[in-house]
C-alpha cells in the first residue's frame, strides 16, 4: 500500500501544480499546507489524502486528470483522454470523417519513419507515436458514432 499511496501522491501534487497552488486553494476551499499535506511523502502524512470532491474540482480545471489517469492505472484500466471540449459540434458525417481518417494515418506514418530513422525510438518519440495512435483512434470513434447514427 505505501507505493500506492506514493504514487497517488505524486500525481496530486502534479494536478495541484498543473492547475497552480492559489487556484487549487480557491478551487477547494482548502489551505496552502492542507493541499501540501496531500502529497507531503513524510511520514507524518502518509494516510492523508485528498477528497475526491476536491480532485474532482481541481481535474476539472486542470489540463489533464492526474489522479483519475493514476487510479485507472493501478486498477489496470487505460482512459482515452480527448483534448477535444465536450461541446465542440461534430460537423461533417462519414466522408468528413475518411478524409480525417487518411490525414492522421499519414500523419502517424510520418512521425513512425521520423521516429525509426536511427533505428532506436526515443521516450519522446514514443510519446509523439502514441500521440497521434489516440489522435487516430479518436477519428475512428467519430466515424463510428457516424455510421450509427446514418444506421438508425
Amino acid at each position: 500500500m505505501a507505493s500506492v499511496g506514493s504514487y497517488l501522491k505524486k500525481h496530486t501534487e502534479a494536478l495541484v501544480k498543473d492547475v497552480g497552488i492559489e487556484a487549487a486553494c480557491d478551487l477547494t476551499g482548502k489551505s496552502k499546507a492542507t493541499l501540501g499535506r496531500y502529497y507531503s511523502d513524510h511520514d507524518e502524512h502518509s494516510d492523508r489524502f485528498m477528497p475526491v470532491d476536491a480532485v474532482a474540482a481541481l481535474e476539472e480545471a486542470s489540463s489533464y486528470p492526474h489522479v483519475t489517469s493514476a487510479l485507472a492505472e493501478l486498477k489496470g484500466i487505460s482512459l482515452s483522454f480527448d483534448e477535444r471540449r465536450r461541446n465542440q459540434e461534430k460537423s461533417g458525417g462519414v466522408s468528413t470523417d475518411v478524409i480525417a481518417l487518411s490525414q492522421r494515418f499519414a500523419m502517424l506514418m510520418a512521425e513512425y519513419h521520423q521516429s525509426i530513422e536511427d533505428g532506436v525510438i526515443t521516450i519522446n518519440e514514443a510519446k509523439r507515436l502514441l500521440k497521434e495512435t489516440l489522435a487516430l483512434q479518436q477519428v475512428l470513434i467519430d466515424m463510428k458514432l457516424h455510421l450509427e447514427d446514418e444506421a438508425g
